[in-house]
């Protein structure tokens, strides 16, 4: 073979891949088959045959016909396209379509990305903020509302004249009006103090009544019940969940049975419903039934479908009372059930015309609420989990250095910080769709799933900081208790396992792709030339984004445009490289497994992975640009790009090390692994990028800026109030305790115990009185912080009791 040869192969290929890389027109490949005809000198008859392919491939009609009516068959025969049920095409087909749907692409549009809102309060929501919530905060400490076993009286009265539960509801109905932002906000600050305000004030403001009526209700129900939900005067829970129907909550048994009574419509009703949060100090039930109608009364047939109903809890036959421990944490989660609870079908939420709608309802609710309360609790608890080390780290001395200051602690401490703030971007960011209208569940099934996941793993950390401080429970521990509340979060609307194996990239795939939604539509309608206008694009797309991510591959990202310049372009490159190889490997798995893809949840896990953390990197990248690219959030940037890049890489090689395609997945296995393997699309963070958050994190600059809407106790009584002040001691005697130190290592001062070395400086005239005094009282301080609390014996067996008592005495 001559070097012309050769090069003339390479040329072809080139433009092959230019081609495809540029999803080039049919026309252009055309030109392209009929220059290699040429250059080849192709005989008469070769030609002849491209012309018939070239005649049947631009012409519609034909294609159809000698083309796709064959591949419909096919599809239809080796069930290569999944099929869908009711259940989960009202899933799909709930909510909307936002920038996940730039990453499914495989070309993404990063200006679109940037020009997407990052909220901002208003004034009247950063004072309530600011007042009514930091003051709910001020008046119980999360270890008495453990000892109690609920919120003090007091905390109760106040959640219900200030509105905390009717914050979404607007002021015409007497609530706050308030925005998604700001409730999240407010939830982020409840976060902080204990997870017992957020369970409490979360569901009546996400997943309830409140939310299905304003969306769904009849004016009538509006006017009835929104006003008295706002105040508190009603208190509400929804039961969906049962002993049979958790995760697959489609599978629910309990049944409502319409009957006629006096001309009037009637429900009713039989239920056993469990995990339900304000269950068994409800007024107002909102019930999920299966709903039948033996007679046909509503027009609907016999088996009507999931219906939603409003159930007043003082109903003859409703049963609550009881309730679950959740982990010890004191917030209402119940069991209910109902017997022969007979209601006017007047009750079903938005009327009779509503009724078999409930899941289309809870699928759409759920859309956009998955998206604001996790993020919200989750980042809270981050934030605290920041504050604490943060401080502890400065303020915890081992071997004569702070232990902020060993690499071990350092580590622990990076993944604190940079996450902390990757998680807060990805709230803002997604709080700023739904306020404009948005219901992203792709989105919200990624905020579910990643930031309960993200805050158990910084919880951890936390712990593993704080050590024995951290597991010593008491009125000075900081983070037991939210170490103990963490699993909750992960069980609760969709288990993780659940919404990272299917939910996340099993509805993705179909509701972001460009052209599955339509083609398993026009399989449906048995519409050939609808198939075949879907299907011929998604042929090219899939062929562009193989080609991008070959060629983006070759030039690892470089040839992407980044929409800014500076540190963080390079991650804009790098995102639009695994844009392309995500899409195109996703493509390749839907062809390969068709139907059955669902069903290995493995791979669909690992393509959410992918997903996931192209998600939380873009919200990353928007935060930076949307505070002013702040030089001092670099640190924690690069960390968390790199984090999340790595993250990316660790799915895409257990992808390919696992796609089981006839042929080609052995193919992938020798080639593409060992590539991406040697040229990855991103690494983990390196131990100087940690070093610089975990410096960043134990600064009072850097720290105050991570945690910013944190609650934080002035009172040095509290537990948090006391660490803030012995850090802020510390840092003030830093320039103290370094010269103390220096005095040592100079020979000027002998070794002594940590406790004595201020006098010792004192005596040597290292340090002056003065000196010696503030570095004492911050001494003192650090001692005080780091105790844990201890009782007698008859005072442990007492603990909780005298709280109760106090109520009892109270009442009486």
């Amino acid at each position: 073979m001559t070097l012309l040869t050769i090069g003339l192969i390479v040329g072809f290929l080139g433009l092959l891949l230019a081609l495809a890389y540029v999803k080039a027109p049919l026309v252009a490949w055309c030109a392209y088959d009929a220059l290699i005809l040429g250059v080849c000198r192709a005989p008469l008859w070769l030609w002849g045959i491209f012309s018939v392919m070239t005649l049947v491939s631009i012409v519609p009609f034909i294609r159809q016909v000698v083309i796709t009516a064959p591949i419909v068959k096919a599809i239809k025969r080796f069930n290569l396209l999944p099929s869908i049920s009711a259940t989960e095409r009202a899933a799909i087909e709930a909510g909307t379509v936002w920038v996940d749907g730039e990453l499914f692409s495989g070309k993404p549009n990063f200006e679109r990305i940037l020009a997407e809102p990052y909220p901002t309060l208003t004034a009247a929501e950063q004072a309530f903020v600011d007042g009514p919530v930091e003051q709910v905060c001020h008046m119980a400490t999360d270890w008495e509302i453990h000892q109690r076993k609920d919120l003090p009286p007091a905390v109760w009265a106040y959640l219900k004249q200030e509105r905390f539960f009717g914050m979404m509801i607007p002021t015409e109905y007497g609530g706050r009006g308030f925005t998604n932002t700001a409730y999240s906000a407010v939830m982020t600050k409840l976060a902080s103090r204990s997870f017992t305000h957020t369970a409490t004030v979360g569901v009546t403001n996400s997943l309830g009544p409140a939310k299905l009526l304003l969306r769904y209700g009849t004016p009538d129900q509006k006017q009835r019940y929104l006003p008295k939900l706002a105040t508190g005067e009603e208190m509400p829970c929804f039961a969906l969940t049962e002993p049979t129907a958790g995760s697959d909550a489609a599978s629910l048994q309990s049944s409502g049975t319409v009957f006629q009574k006096n001309g009037e419509l009637y429900l009713r009703l039989n239920w056993q419903k469990r995990y339900i949060t304000l269950g068994a100090i409800a007024t107002l039930i909102g019930l999920a039934v299966r709903l039948h109608d033996p007679d046909n009364l509503l027009g609907k047939g016999k088996d009507v479908g999931i219906t939603c109903v409003l159930v007043p809890a003082d109903t003859p036959g409703v049963q609550l009372g009881r309730r679950h421990d959740p982990m010890g944490v004191p917030f209402y989660n119940s069991p209910i059930a109902g017997r022969n609870v007979v209601l006017p079908a007047s009750q079903i939420i938005g009327g009779v015309e509503q009724a078999g709608q409930g899941w289309t309802m809870l699928m759409q609710s759920l859309a956009a609420g998955r998206g604001v309360s996790f993020p919200a609790t989750a980042t809270g608890v981050a934030k605290l989990v920041s504050r604490v080390t943060g401080a502890y780290s400065v303020v915890r001395e081992q071997f004569g250095l702070s232990i902020g200051k060993f690499e071990g602690v350092e580590e622990p401490l990076a993944r604190i910080g940079a996450l902390t703030y990757l998680m807060d971007a990805a709230r803002l960011y997604t709080c700023g769709a739904v306020d404009q209208g948005e219901q992203p569940a792709v989105v919200s099934a990624i905020a579910k799933y990643q930031f309960t996941e993200l805050s158990r793993q910084l919880i951890n950390d936390g712990m593993d900081i704080l050590g024995g401080a951290g597991i010593c429970r008491g009125p000075r521990n900081l983070l037991a208790n939210i170490y103990t509340a963490t699993p909750i979060p992960i069980t609760v609307e969709g288990a993780n396992i659940l919404t990272r194996s299917l939910i996340i990239y099993g509805q993705g795939a179909i509701r972001c792709h460009g052209y599955i939604v339509d083609e398993i539509a026009a399989l449906e309608d048995n519409n050939v030339a609808a198939f075949d206008y879907a299907f011929w694009r998604h042929v090219g797309l899939f062929g562009r984004n193989w080609a991008r991510a070959k060629v983006l591959g070759l030039t690892h990202g470089r040839l992407a445009k980044a929409p800014v310049r500076g540190e963080t372009a390079r991650y804009y490159q790098k995102l639009a490289w695994a844009s392309a190889t995500f899409a195109a490997l996703s493509d390749l798995a839907m062809i390969s497994y068709g139907g059955r893809l669902k069903r290995h949840e493995k791979i669909t896990g690992r393509f959410a992975d992918m997903l996931s953390w192209m998600y939380l990197a873009t919200a990353t990248l928007r935060r930076f640009e949307a505070e002013g690219r702040r030089d001092e959030d670099l640190p924690l940037v690069h960390w968390a790009m790199n984090h999340s890049l790595g993250q990316i890489q660790q799915a895409l090689e257990g992808l390919l090390a696992n796609l089981n395609i006839p042929v080609l997945g052995g193919l992938i296995r020798a080639t593409t692994l060992p590539w991406f393997r040697l040229n990855p699309i991103g690494v983990m963070p390196s131990d100087a990028q940690g070093h610089a958050v975990a410096k960043l994190l134990q600064s009072p600059d850097g720290r105050n800026h991570l945690t910013r809407g944190l609650h934080v106790p002035s009172d040095a009584e509290q537990a948090l109030g006391r660490l803030e002040r012995a850090y802020q001691l510390s840092i003030v005697a830093m320039p103290v305790f370094t010269k103390i130190k220096a005095a040592f290592r100079n020979g000027e001062l002998n070794i002594v115990p940590p406790v004595g070395r201020v006098e010792a400086a004192l005596r040597a005239g290292v340090i002056t009185g003065a000196e010696s005094d503030l570095a004492t009282t911050a001494e003192t301080a650090q001692l005080d912080a780091i105790q844990v609390d201890s009782f007698t014996l008859a005072e442990y067996q007492r603990i909780g009791k005298e709280f109760i008592e106090e109520e009892i005495t109270g009442a009486e």
